[in-house]
């Protein structure tokens, strides 16, 4: 892997919410991994940083639950309905000023988001579309059970016929694989595919990012560093 593929790669996703990411989120986003650069271009991140032309942060505390509450009522009431995984993610790729889905995990999962969000509304007027809202969620006995009826289980994937890549979505990728075969004149062959409890918001964003290659519809002309890329990926 050369360094002005890592630098390219930097400059497409070095920043979150106006601050320079870090390497993990990096590697999280692209698949490039530490041992791709650490040793071999740079010692520290932060040179990585510098030379794709991008300052490297300072210690930023941890948003405060109370933030995190307050931005999710926010999202609850542009919505009109409590959101998916999806939804948190499309938001915070439009809003730079509205965390990412994993500071939401780092409060709680959706139950424990949910007691903490009515806690927080309590009695108060100026919150009761929220607790409406929070009360209509379905959810048996009570919320101490775990478990998240907005999970989905899914897969996106590659498949190549021709000399093009498709990038999609199915519950079931060897169901989807079987019903393209059919419908295309050459053989359609599955080159990987990426695990994931959000097959929207994931197959939205290798849609994005291969955006400059497609061709129509879900199809893409894809090189190997771009396949390389998405396999990567075991679970998004």
């Amino acid at each position: 892997m050369t360094k002005e593929f890592i630098l390219a790669e930097i400059k497409r996703v070095g920043t979150v919410n106006g601050k320079s990411i870090g390497h993990k989120r990096f590697s999280n986003e692209t698949g490039i991994q530490m041992a791709d650069w650490y040793g071999k271009y740079w010692v520290r991140w932060s040179d990585a940083l510098k030379d794709a032309g991008l300052s490297p942060n300072e210690f930023n505390k941890a948003y405060s639950d109370e933030f995190v509450i307050e931005k999710l009522i926010s999202l609850i009431r542009e919505l009109g309905h409590y959101p998916v995984i999806g939804e948190i993610r499309i938001k915070a790729r439009e809003d730079k000023s509205f965390p990412a889905h994993n500071v939401f995990n780092r409060v709680g999962n959706r139950q424990t988001l949910i007691k903490k969000l009515a806690a927080f509304c309590g009695n108060k007027s100026q919150y009761a579309d929220i607790v409406q809202i929070c009360s209509e969620l379905k959810f048996p006995g009570n919320l101490e059970k775990e478990k998240d009826y907005n999970l989905i289980i899914g897969a996106v994937y590659l498949i190549k016929s021709g000399k093009f890549y498709k990038i999609g979505r199915s519950n079931s990728t060897g169901r989807r694989h079987y019903e393209l075969a059919i419908q295309l004149p050459e053989t359609a062959e599955v080159i990987h595919s990426i695990n994931t409890d959000d097959p929207v918001g994931i197959e939205a964003y290798w849609h994005n990012r291969f955006s400059e290659k497609r061709k129509n519809g879900e199809w893409f002309e894809l090189n190997q560093n771009d396949i390389n890329a998405f396999k990567r990926r075991k679970f998004m």
